[in-house]
């Protein structure tokens, strides 16, 4: 039987009662550092939800926050929630038709705004349908044409620091966050407290993130992208220092909050580690010697990052593999016993998959008919999962959600993988990305991991173009570390490949565009590929 709910609540009351005397630091937009303990944070946080009442945000409503990294935003995570509530973590970098789109469909009441993204709010403003209030996060409101329209320390001014929390259910809605859209329209995925609380939970496992009390812990990847990877909540729940980086998210950025805050573990997307690794060469009075780990997420890190972080830095990458619909943790690298034994080469190479499934996952791979895939680490298949903390619909979207799932009720993440011998999984494709040439699959990930192993690539990302005889071919995108030709860079393919799966053409070019939420942005190449050339092969 259950003592008690497993709720926000709860976890924060937990970081209050045992940890109340410990920071949580913002770097804010005008250069000056915010700093306050979880008891000043737990004050506030009730400050705001007795203005959530005041606004006359009825239970079980939703409010939508166009935020970065900060304290205020912070705030944002818990006050909703526990009071009945449900925050909607809303990408603000997403296209105004989508934002248009989510905010209507998740009839947020309130949006919750930073003053630098106050003209992409005012851009859509009008086609909102259930908006009744703006709030900027800030200590007054700048010249704006939105209405009614509040600061919100002027919100927050005289409401009361004690509120009478509502009991909750585990199973009621605590956030949604919608998919980045890449293929179509977002798609919201609504997340119980139960969902998040044991998500929370996870991270601090021995064979997960081990985030603990000891830790100073720093998401880089922002707050408004799948609740932050988790980290605002498991930092809380385990009493950790939280540090929030606000717009300090390049290498030198990074690098200074390292130091000056004795931060141990942080989390980015791969190429803001291969920024920091170059950042850090040139660099005589960056250390880093706090940091303890590194989380990486999106896309798998080549082998040199893994060594330099590993034995340079002293902070060895832990990759993980999840997505919005999995809030986002589902897989990560861990050694295992058996793989401890390993030459370090191969140590190395079985750390570049995103690796085992956290405790309480269960992951399989299935064939487009349904069959079982052999854990041989070469026979491919769709990479299905299951979770406590993973949803079983989406938002207001059943056809999505009977695409989604299998009739046994298991998730299908639309991405292609391998497990070997070990229980490691690796991600080599998405059902998009792969290429299909003259009737065999090439895989785009290997190819792209291939490229970013050599040590004259900074960054690569390989896409599928339309080919007249074989269907589709690969086309490769090269970011240089150092010089290097097309030749060269073949040879190296070729050490691991079959000659048919080298890329048509390699285009080197000073940088990859990305989405919203940091990875390499395929559909942008693809297009600008297809608008200068056409189809393959180009005529030379």
């Amino acid at each position: 039987m259950k003592d008690y709910e497993l709720t926000l609540q709860v976890l924060l009351e937990r970081a209050t009662d045992l940890f109340g005397h410990k920071e949580i630091v913002s770097e804010l937009p005008d250069g000056t550092t915010h700093r306050y303990t979880y008891n000043d944070a737990y004050d506030r946080i009730g400050q705001l939800a007795n203005a959530l009442d005041e606004l006359g945000v009825d239970r079980g409503s939703r409010v939508s926050v166009m935020a970065i990294n900060h304290y205020r935003h912070y705030e944002l995570y818990f006050a909703p929630s526990c009071s009945g509530r449900s925050i909607h973590m809303t990408n603000h970098m997403l296209p105004e038709e989508h934002l248009v789109e989510i905010v209507n469909e998740a009839e947020d009441e309130v949006v919750f705004v930073d003053p630098e993204f106050v003209e992409t709010v005012e851009a859509v403003a009008d086609d909102f349908e259930t908006v009744a209030h703006y709030v900027i996060l800030d200590d007054e409101v700048p010249e704006t044409d939105l209405e009614p329209v509040v600061a919100y320390e002027d919100l927050l001014e005289g409401q009361d620091t004690d509120y009478d929390w509502p009991d909750i259910d585990e199973d009621e809605e605590a956030g949604i966050c919608y998919t980045s859209g890449t293929t179509g329209l977002p798609k919201g995925a609504a997340y119980s407290h139960r969902d998040l609380y044991l998500h929370s939970l996870t991270h601090g496992h021995v064979d997960v993130f081990e985030v603990g009390e000891n830790d100073a812990v720093m998401p880089v990847v922002p707050m408004y992208h799948v609740n932050g990877w988790g980290l605002p909540y498991s930092a809380t729940l385990s009493g950790s220092k939280l540090v929030l980086p606000g717009n300090n998210t390049d290498a030198e950025g990074i690098a200074q909050l390292i130091d000056r805050e004795n931060v141990t573990v942080t989390a980015a997307v791969t190429t803001v580690w291969i920024e920091m690794a170059q950042f850090y060469d040139d660099r005589d009075d960056i250390e880093l010697a706090s940091l303890d780990r590194v989380l990486i997420g999106g896309t798998s890190p080549p082998e040199w990052l893994m060594e330099k972080f590993d034995k340079e830095i002293g902070a060895p990458i832990h990759q993980g593999y999840g997505m919005t619909e999995a809030a986002p943790h589902l897989v990560n690298t861990m050694t295992t016993s058996e793989v401890a034994e390993l030459p370090e080469s191969e140590r190395y190479h079985q750390q570049m998959k995103p690796g085992i499934p956290a405790p309480g996952v269960r992951i399989r791979l299935r064939t487009p008919g349904g069959e079982p895939v052999p854990h041989d680490g070469e026979s491919t298949g769709e990479i299905q999962a299951r979770s406590p903390w993973l949803i079983d619909e989406y938002y207001a979207r059943p056809q999505e959600t009977e695409a989604s799932f299998t009739d046994d009720g298991w998730f299908k993440t639309g991405d292609v993988g391998t497990i070997d011998e070990y229980g490691y999984l690796d991600v080599v494709d998405r059902l998009d990305d792969v290429i299909k040439s003259g009737g065999e699959w090439i895989s785009s990930l290997e190819l792209e991991n291939e490229l970013m192993a050599h040590d004259a690539v900074e960054e690569a990302t390989v896409i599928n173009m339309e080919h007249e005889k074989w269907d589709e071919r690969p086309i490769a995108y090269v970011v240089q570390r150092s010089e290097v030709t097309e030749d060269e860079l073949n040879e190296h393919l070729l050490e691991r490949f079959p000659k048919w799966w080298l890329p048509d053409e390699i285009v080197f070019i000073e940088s990859i565009p990305k989405t919203t939420t940091g990875k390499f942005d395929k559909k942008v190449l693809r297009d600008e590929f297809k608008s200068e050339y056409g189809e393959l092969p180009v005529d030379q």
